[in-house]
């Protein structure tokens, strides 16, 4: 049986009504699972959940734009 990866994920969420931060969240588990592994050199979590989220966001999932600071 062949491992599944996150495009399956991605078509199964769709269909079933998902919100998209519930199938973007996938892809940040995915990338926060390299980081550990070291398969990704990141810096912070941070970097790891930003990288997780462009990934989703060129698979099609609407995921907003990250929010901006208000600066005074």
């Amino acid at each position: 049986m062949a491992p599944r990866g996150t495009g399956s994920h991605l078509r199964k969420g769709s269909k079933r009504g998902r919100s998209p931060s519930t199938r973007a969240g996938r892809y940040v588990h995915e990338e926060i699972h390299h980081a550990r592994e070291g398969k990704h050199p990141v810096k912070n979590r941070k970097q790891a959940i930003a990288i997780g989220l462009s990934k989703a966001r060129k698979a099609g999932i609407k995921v907003p734009a990250r929010r901006r600071s208000r600066k005074s």
